[in-house]
């Protein structure tokens, strides 16, 4: 991961095979723009080309602080361009309509309660569950649930196994439940 001094720096850049994307300060980062290498010049995305309503968040916690569960080279693909992806579409969609202005739960409830549920309705969810997917993990967390919520767990399932299994198969029926 490289970091430039500057978004400038990346407006200058003519055709080479890079994606900018906003850095944000937040655990040792410093502001500037996160250089990603793509080996297609097409995915060129010049810095502060895309005025967002809704802003793409960094992880509660440092990149490669997942390792070895979660490689950094994972992370920056998922959260720099997959979860981008949602947050820029959503933002080209509701910009200028009604739903300018709204929080981003807000947008969810509007555009399903008016049955208006694709396109942007499935990005905002999507920004909204990579935003909860970042905050679902901490670097050495994981593990068997213990405590209440593992006795609530055998009560209801019968045993955590059964639980796992009713969850995965619950999960991967839903849009977008790669994660799950």
């Amino acid at each position: 991961m490289n970091l430039l001094s500057s978004p400038s720096s990346a407006a200058s850049t003519s055709l080479s095979p890079s994606c900018f994307l906003p850095c944000y300060p937040h655990h040792g980062f410093s502001s500037g723009t996160f250089k990603f290498s793509k080996k297609e010049s097409r995915c060129i995305r010049k810095a502060g080309s895309i005025t967002a309503k809704f802003e793409l968040k960094p992880p509660p916690y440092p990149l490669n602080s997942l390792e070895p569960i979660m490689s950094e080279e994972t992370i920056e693909y998922h959260w720099g361009k997959h979860h981008r992806t949602y947050v820029d579409n959503l933002n080209r969609q509701i910009d200028g309509t009604d739903l300018d202005g709204n929080s981003l739960e807000d947008t969810m409830v509007i555009l399903y309660n008016k049955g208006d549920i694709l396109p942007a309705f499935n990005n905002a969810a999507q920004a909204w569950n990579h935003d909860f997917f970042w905050e679902s993990m901490k670097p050495g967390g994981g593990g068997r649930p213990s405590g209440e919520l593992l006795k609530l767990i055998e009560r209801d399932f019968g045993s955590l196994k059964k639980f796992l299994d009713e969850f995965k198969t619950a999960a991967s029926a839903q849009f977008g439940s790669g994660w799950a």
